[in-house]
């Protein structure tokens, strides 16, 4: 493979020493610099950065007390709030590996990645406690089970026997924690991606990716400061999320808001309202949502917005568009990845173009290859690859997978990309036949097999359709064995029917019955024969 020989753009990037440790970076350093100055605000109340340093300590010195050792693992299913941020850099702290897991999990991909990732311990909010108990029995290696109600008030019924509260873990641990001899190159955290299975993989990120990404990405595209204040939509446990509320801000000093209670747009607009950030992040589903609201008596004031971001699916231009006519501020869009951390290829402020991705981040090289792997020049389309120092260093028991992914120093993204004369490059579709919902990675395959659980269903195929926002979303063809029992009344049923299989947001939007589905002589469904029928003008979310 040949090896990128091209300058870095006069990136500037910090030479970290020997011995690393990211919560030195992105906690200790502002403890001295500024600890009255405020980190993260939630439902109305300040965190200070002093204030973070001592319960990030506190953290870290409690799951040590735990037995929590180096590179153990902690699964943290957190809503959005300090709490999280304190778990995360508390094990980081310590030498163990954070795992922020999806809180909309249901027991079995809770279960697999409590499995998978051999967690001996979990911070969990009390809202989602429930699901940790109903499957801690299948979970030999987790011993302990922290429960946390930052963010969401007390504990229905109290604390059981078997749980500890992460908050009294914390009034009791001491507030000064050194941090752990590791290097730039220990296990830091892992993130879970959905794998074409409907299996998630664990991407293991190294202690110095955080602070790559916040170099390139924070400083040259988004320009951040000790002024700027994050708002982000898209959760904390994405990758997304992870940096736009984590380590984006508390690198540059800037402050954070979260909000635990699930986004709607008078929650967004009111805490945008109130709260003042000066950077909005989501994803293109959620900018179609808080464009769908009504403009008359529009009560909000989002004036404090500099500009916005969106990633997590491709944002088409007609948002684009709507969203900078009806608020006269862009959305940036650009392209990144649970594998690489964040954001790799984006739009510039002051220059964004609707309906592409931009360009690399400085810091990073992109390219598109034919099916041979063989590199395509400018205005062709191919499989997109990049290579960056924020990427993981493999997928966590999955070794085949890691050697068709990591190739060198590039990665394989998956996605179909066309490389414009002026250096842009335009999302064209998946390699694969996965799909991105809601900015979140869905199977088909998963989707099909929850289908076809129903006792009326005798087959199913899933493929993606548009809405009427041109956003990408699940569509089911379904075969009955009773085909005279379709109806709208059993399509509702069948989507309420998967929300109770698998992760409630990849349900199809769409039930559509026929009398069979296309097949080749072999057999095997021939998806782009329902992909056409998917591009037709649809009602719909």
């Amino acid at each position: 493979m040949t090896k990128i020989t091209e300058p870095l753009e006069d990136v500037r990037l910090p030479e970290l020493p020997a011995r690393y440790n990211a919560a030195t970076t992105f906690v200790d350093a502002h403890r001295s610099a500024r600890p009255d100055a405020v980190a993260m605000r939630c439902q109305g109340k300040s965190v200070t950065y002093g204030e973070l340093a001592a319960n990030v300590d506190r953290a870290g010195s409690a799951l040590r007390a735990l037995g929590l050792e180096l590179e153990d693992r902690l699964v943290i299913l957190c809503l959005d709030s300090p709490a999280f941020v304190y778990a995360f850099f508390g094990a980081i702290k310590i030498g163990a590996v954070p795992v922020p897991a999806n809180t909309l999990l249901v027991a079995r991909d809770l279960t697999y990645i409590l499995r998978d990732s051999r967690a001996t311990a979990i911070v969990v909010s009390a809202p989602l406690l429930q699901k940790v108990l109903d499957v801690r029995r299948d979970c030999p290696r987790l011993r302990h089970v922290l429960v946390t109600t930052s963010g969401t008030g007390p504990l229905a019924g109290g604390t059981p026997a078997d749980v500890l509260s992460f908050e009294d873990a914390l009034a009791a641990a001491k507030d000064e924690l050194p941090p752990a001899d590791t290097t730039p190159d220990d296990m830091c955290f892992w993130l879970y991606s959905s794998g074409t299975t409907g299996f998630p993989k664990g991407a293991v990120h190294l202690q110095h990716d955080m602070i790559y990404s916040a170099d390139t990405f924070g400083r040259y595209v988004l320009g951040c400061t000790e002024e700027d204040r994050y708002f982000t939509v898209s959760p904390l446990f994405h990758a997304y999320g992870l940096g736009n509320g984590v380590f984006l801000p508390l690198r540059h000093g800037a402050s954070a808001v979260y909000k635990p209670e699930r986004a709607t747009p008078d929650l967004v607009y009111d805490l945008i309202t109130k709260e003042r950030p000066t950077v909005l992040f989501t994803a293109p589903t959620f900018y179609a949502a808080l464009l769908a609201y009504p403009e008359e008596a529009f009560a909000y004031d989002l004036s404090s917005l500099r500009f916005c971001v969106s990633a997590g699916e491709a944002l088409p231009k007609p948002l684009f568009d709507r969203w900078k006519e009806r608020f006269g501020t862009e959305i940036i869009d650009g392209i990144g990845s649970t594998e690489m951390l964040h954001i790799f290829i984006s739009n510039r402020r002051g220059s964004a173009r609707g309906g592409t991705s931009g360009t690399p981040v400085p810091g990073y090289h992109a390219k598109i290859v034919d099916d041979n792997d063989v590199q395509l020049g400018p205005g062709n389309t191919g499989h997109l690859w990049v290579a960056g120092d924020s990427c993981c260093a493999f997928y966590w028991n999955k070794h085949e997978k890691s050697k068709a992914t990591f190739r060198g120093e590039w990665t394989v993204t998956g996605d179909r990309y066309r490389l414009a004369e002026d250096g842009t490059y335009s999302y064209e579709g998946r390699s694969d036949d996965m799909l991105k919902v809601s900015g979140q990675w869905v199977s088909p395959a998963e989707v099909e097999a929850a289908v076809m659980e129903h006792p009326a269903v005798l087959e199913c195929a899933v493929v993606g359709a548009k809405d009427r926002d041109e956003l990408t979303k699940p569509r089911a063809f379904v075969l009955l064995k009773d085909r005279s029992k379709a109806s709208d009344a059993l399509g509702e049923e069948l989507k309420q029917f998967v929300k109770m299989k698998i992760t409630p947001y990849k349900y199809p939007r769409w039930i559509v019955f026929v009398d069979e589905l296309p097949k080749t002589a072999t057999g095997k469904i021939q998806r782009y024969k329902l992909r056409e029928q998917g591009q037709l003008p649809l009602e719909g979310v």
